[in-house]
């Protein structure tokens, strides 16, 4: 008769290099509870039934032979074939006899365990290859998992069940396609006592952005009960990105919150067999984020000591995928599974790819988007498991929502669209993996859209994807960062959404020449802030809609700072630690007009380029208290975050004195000049600011250039005007004279000035025209740097020939 040592071993026995004993997962648990419980991260305790123990099954109930011969003939590629192959290798493993030596080491581990906590004690029973959580292969979520497992009889069940779901139909398929020996990789079992997330919360987190692989975040995913919901994609979660270089030096980092739906939640339960059920979450949680910020901030740090060990263990950068859960008893927050992160982790970092439609079409539905690329082909609309084998290579997959049993055909699809789901949900994790193009959380689309129907599936504009009406062409840029050249004028990015910052990050940049509020304002906010200053004097529709985006605001002013600070916080991020140079609020009055209350703040003027904007309204008796929501949520983010690579910016300041002024309102609401090194630039755009530059020079730290305004108001047209615009063009002469004036009159007073407009962007020779004169930076949209470098770089190479 075997030993029980054999069959059994706590998790102090086990560390990551025990990935044959006990599994992938079971190893990196071992790890976790050995060597990081000292440095404060709670991990519940268990035992782990090793893979001897799960050989010794095969063995003794004589069942291997068996489950070989029904594996012959394996063709993955037939869905159908697939599914009977593994219903039979499952149903070989379900009807066989555990040992009865087995049996009796697992119920004195068990009772051990009990002994330890409570008596009956509930617990999770998850599934571990010994081919999982491996550098060149995931296995996660191949195998089974059981919640809130009590008693001898339903550990012992819920263990012959994970032994049967070694040969489920998604991991049979993947070890096939990494040509794993079916009948070589082996399963262990964890136990482990249940954190009681169901009385509060759990999830998920990464460290790093899942979407982008920027490795400066920490990604986490929350949701009420327990956190199957989040893997499977039954709940859209909260969503929380903290910056990790500023955490690490004590600042409060949390630079995104995003409130999900989380309409459901998964409980114990006790009707029956069932050991959990889905309930309704009460609408006033669903608005509650479900985790407070002193929470986030220490999941967080435990996640970068979890990586830091796991990195310095593998000697590089380890980028980690972590499981977190809240007990509603203690209030105690603990670390339940970590494992290496497989996707970005092996990605090379030199090689960008962009992907641009060229035609776009009816948006049919819309959601998240999930990766970068686009994907086209006809629609196949699925809403029932037990039709997957219906799906054909080359279709468009759409779903209420997937889990692991789709995985045969997800890896056959153009794209995958589902109704349900957020980025860490079942369909976005593997969708990541396979490369393929996936819009999660759309609604209704598998209402919207037809079966059959043509589609386009793009990812590649932002956060959200959209499923387009056809068959769209598109262009694909493979670019190599290794073969661009240095320039010495520096090149910089114009940045407006915050979604897409830590993507267009990775493209060569020497920081942020102009990260526009419009876009935070209208997108994120979308109130205008003097409806928020003065909330109890507004009646009507406004009023509702503020209640329903602000809710669980008293201070509705707050709300417009913490978001302000949250988009402008993450664009810093991106860039940190180079320069960021954020612009104050450059709306015009009908622009205003258009948020939430608007209408009745903003004046109705006759020509609004030329109003109430920029620099007027900061210190003007109506708006002084809106530009001061402006500054808190810089000093926000500068001081509370720890983002001081963040400097600010001035638009259409028409006068020295009015320059002045805007300077004390600044440092009256916190933002001294100077002070933990913020530097104020000023934009150059009016005549005035060119003709009057050496005494502008005297009161801000720099300039840039906004040639859309200068060539406006050089020009004498508005540029809004469609019947003039075929006369404004900034390489008129006389733009490009005072430009010319501009950048000498900066030098002689050794001020830094750069250009943030439009015209370097589209017009090579006009980059040209700057780099001639010197101008210390050009700011460009992120689609046009790659292009606009080579033609800087060949110009500085045509002068420094010429010098020679």
């Amino acid at each position: 008769m075997r030993k029980e040592a054999e069959f059994i071993l706590s998790f102090e026995d086990v560390d990551a290099g025990d990935t044959a004993i006990a599994g992938g997962k079971n190893a990196n648990l071992g790890e976790l509870y050995n060597t990081l419980r000292e440095k404060g991260i709670n991990v519940p305790g268990g035992f782990i039934i090793t893979a001897a123990a799960y050989r010794y099954f095969l063995e003794k109930a004589g069942i291997r032979e068996k489950i070989r011969k029904a594996l012959r003939g394996l063709n993955t590629k037939n869905v159908k074939h697939l599914m009977e192959t593994g219903e039979k290798a499952r149903r070989i493993i379900l009807r066989a006899q555990l040992p009865e030596e087995l049996e009796t080491a697992i119920k004195q581990a068990y009772r051990r365990l009990c002994s330890r906590y409570s008596e009956h004690v509930g617990v999770a029973v998850r599934s571990s290859a010994t081919a999982e959580d491996m550098a060149e292969a995931s296995f996660a979520g191949q195998q089974e998992t059981y919640l809130n497992v009590k008693g001898d009889a339903m550990l012992l069940d819920a263990c012959r069940k994970c032994f049967a779901s070694l040969f489920t139909n998604r991991a049979i398929a993947y070890r096939h396609e990494k040509k794993f020996d079916h009948m070589r990789v082996y399963l262990s079992i964890g136990v482990q006592k249940m954190v009681r997330s169901d009385k509060a919360s759990s999830g998920v987190m990464f460290t790093l952005d899942t979407e982008s692989g920027f490795r400066d975040v920490v990604l986490i995913s929350a949701a009420y009960g327990l956190g199957e919901n989040i893997v499977q994609g039954a709940v859209n979660p909260d969503r929380y990105f903290v910056f990790k270089p500023t955490l690490k030096k004590g600042f409060n980092s949390i630079i995104s919150k995003k409130l999900g739906t989380k309409k459901i939640k998964l409980v114990y339960s006790e009707e029956g067999n069932k050991t959990t059920k889905q309930v309704v979450v009460p609408y006033k949680e669903r608005k509650k984020h479900c985790l407070t910020d002193n929470e986030i901030v220490t999941l967080a740090k435990w996640a970068c000591i979890i990586e830091e060990h796991y990195s310095k263990k593998a000697g590089h950068e380890k980028p980690m995928d972590i499981e977190w859960a809240k007990d509603g008893v203690t209030n105690a927050l603990f670390i339940v599974q970590a494992r290496p992160e497989t996707v970005h982790s092996s990605q090379d970092k030199t090689i960008l790819y962009r992907y641009e439609l060229k035609q776009k079409s009816r948006v049919i539905a819309e959601g998240l988007s999930i990766g970068e690329k686009i994907g086209l082909g006809k629609a196949h609309i699925i809403k029932d498991a037990h039709n997957i084998s219906e799906f054909r290579p080359g279709e468009v997959l759409v779903t209420d929502m997937t889990d692991p049993d789709w995985v045969p055909i997800m890896r056959m699809a153009k794209a995958i669209v589902t109704n349900r789901g957020g980025k860490v949900c079942h369909a976005a994790i593997v969708s990541r993996e396979l490369g393929i193009p996936c819009v999660v959380g759309t609604g209704e689309a598998t209402e919207k859209i037809r079966n059959s129907q043509s589609i386009t599936v793009s990812c590649a504009e932002g956060e959200k994807g959209y499923v387009y009406d056809g068959l769209l062409g598109y262009k694909t840029e493979k670019i190599d960062i290794k073969t661009l050249p240095r320039t010495k004028t520096k090149i910089m990015m114009n940045i407006g959404q915050p979604d897409t910052a830590f993507l267009q990050s990775r493209i060569p940049n020497q920081g942020v020449g102009l990260a526009r509020e419009e876009f935070i304002i209208s997108s994120y906010i979308k109130i205008h802030p003097l409806a928020l200053i003065n909330y109890k004097k507004l009646h009507g529709p406004a009023k509702k809609e503020i209640d329903d985006l602000t809710f669980g605001y008293k201070d509705k002013k707050q709300y417009f700072v913490d978001k302000l600070t949250e988009g402008i916080a993450t664009i810093a991020a991106a860039f940190y630690p180079k320069d960021v140079i954020v612009r104050f609020s450059d709306f015009k009055s009908n622009e205003y007009a258009n948020l939430i209350g608007g209408h009745i703040y903003e004046p109705q003027e006759e020509n609004p380029m030329l109003g109430f904007r920029g620099a007027s309204r900061y210190y003007s008796k109506g708006f002084k208290e809106a530009f001061a929501l402006e500054c808190r949520a810089i000093l926000k983010a500068r001081e509370e975050m720890g983002l001081n690579n963040i400097k600010t910016m001035i638009p259409f300041c028409r006068t020295v004195e009015e320059g002045k002024t805007v300077l004390k309102i600044m440092e009256q609401n916190g933002l001294k000049q100077h002070k933990n090194k913020l530097e104020v630039y000023v934009m150059s755009e009016i005549p005035s600011n060119v003709i009057l530059a050496e005494e502008f020079a005297e009161i801000f730290d720099g300039f840039s250039i906004g040639s859309n305004d200068l060539t406006q108001l050089t020009l004498g047209l508005d540029r809004d005007s469609a019947i003039m615009s075929k006369n404004f063009d900034e390489r008129n002469e006389a733009v490009k004279k005072l430009i010319k004036q501009a950048i000498t009159a900066a030098h002689k007073k050794n001020r830094k000035i750069g250009i943030c407009g439009q015209a370097p962007s589209d017009k090579p020779d006009f980059a040209e025209f700057l780099v001639e004169n010197g101008i210390d930076s050009i700011s460009l949209n992120p689609d046009s740097i790659i292009k606009t470098t080579l033609v800087i770089a060949e110009k500085e190479k045509k002068l420094l020939n010429q010098k020679k």
